[in-house]
């Protein structure tokens, strides 16, 4: 399963990396790790933010991806499901049923 994990880092945690010189290191070292499909950066409620998309097999896999994240940065995590427009088109048919039964 695709989901996207947001990683929230505090500020003041970020800044104490950043002026360690081990923001951008230490997030390189994570990724490589994870091997994402893709990952975005941005701010978001005015923290360092990473929008990690990755496959997820099984919700086991959820500490070895959230941890180091929590470790390094004492990051917020949270995990959502995602679909690229091939998995939509997949789930048409459901979508056409649901909207047949409860429309």
């Amino acid at each position: 399963m695709r989901v996207m994990m947001k990683v929230n880092m505090p500020v003041e945690t970020g800044n104490r990396a950043a002026k360690a010189n081990k923001l951008g290191p230490t997030i390189q070292a994570i990724l490589a790790e994870q091997k994402p499909e893709a990952v975005y950066f941005a701010a978001d409620n005015g923290q360092r933010t990473a929008f990690v998309i990755l496959q997820m097999t099984d919700t086991s896999e959820i500490p070895r991806l959230a941890e180091p994240w929590f470790l390094a940065f004492n990051a917020a995590i949270s995990f959502q499901p995602v679909m690229v427009p091939e998995d939509l088109a997949k789930a048409g048919p459901a979508i056409t049923a649901a909207a047949a039964k409860y429309g």
